[in-house]
């Protein structure tokens, strides 16, 4: 994934409840982490609208519903960019 341009995080009850209260920090902590927080602004917003699909985040208004944990950490993972020269492992190696 390219790097979006923002990423909106619904802090609605449902959506902060579902999960959206611990994301936030997780979410500032990789960007801060990674150096990315100074380019990719985290926003809120205090309901999307789309509840019972929720915690939900978009990134560049794409709706990513029901990110929360392993499912969260495969995102925050494809924000990295992929370094020059590396091997993408297969499953046999």
């Amino acid at each position: 994934m390219t790097l979006p341009k923002t990423i909106t995080l619904c802090m609605g009850s449902s959506c902060f409840s579902r999960g959206n209260g611990r994301n936030l920090p997780r979410i500032q902590q990789f960007l801060k982490r990674h150096g990315l927080d100074p380019h990719l602004p985290l926003k809120g917003c205090r309901c999307g609208s789309v509840c019972t699909r929720g915690p939900n985040i978009w990134a560049d208004g794409l709706l990513l519903p029901g990110l929360s944990d392993a499912a969260l950490d495969a995102f925050l993972a494809s924000l990295l960019p992929v370094p020059p020269n590396s091997q993408v492992p297969t499953p046999n190696s």
